[in-house]
């Protein structure tokens, strides 16, 4: 999987690691198990404080995304069970968005053809 930073983004860099992890693991790009870089090496082949990259990894083992074990570092947490509802963290971003597609003028249909074709990519889907 190949990351890619935008420094002069306003989302901290910490942020925009984690997320493209996550994308990594909903596209099959990262599949469960796998070992992930160390944290040391990961900010050295990114060009960024190895803090960022604690701070991304401290956010994705909260999440439970990853697990981290001392003795084999970081890897991709197991498949996931599927849970029908969303969380209330889930349903708040997505109204954000929401809020921002509109006001962007991005009409319903639009939008959600939109989230149609990217869900369409995502290797982490239930029937």
């Amino acid at each position: 999987m190949i990351i890619s930073l935008q420094l002069e983004s306003e989302t901290p860099l910490y942020e925009q690691l984690r997320n493209q992890i996550i994308i990594g693991i909903a596209t099959g790009a990262l599949v469960p198990e796998e070992k992930l870089p160390t944290v040391r090496q990961l900010a050295d082949d990114l060009g960024i404080n190895a803090m960022t990259v604690n701070k991304a990894y401290a956010c994705l083992k909260q999440e439970g995304y990853i697990a981290i074990d001392r003795r084999h570092g970081a890897k991709v947490s197991a498949a996931r069970t599927c849970d029908p509802e969303p969380s209330p963290q889930l349903e708040e971003q997505l109204q954000l968005i929401i809020a921002q597609a509109t006001i962007q003028g991005i009409g319903k249909a639009r939008f959600q053809a939109l989230c149609s074709q990217l869900f369409s990519r995502m290797a982490y889907q239930q029937p």
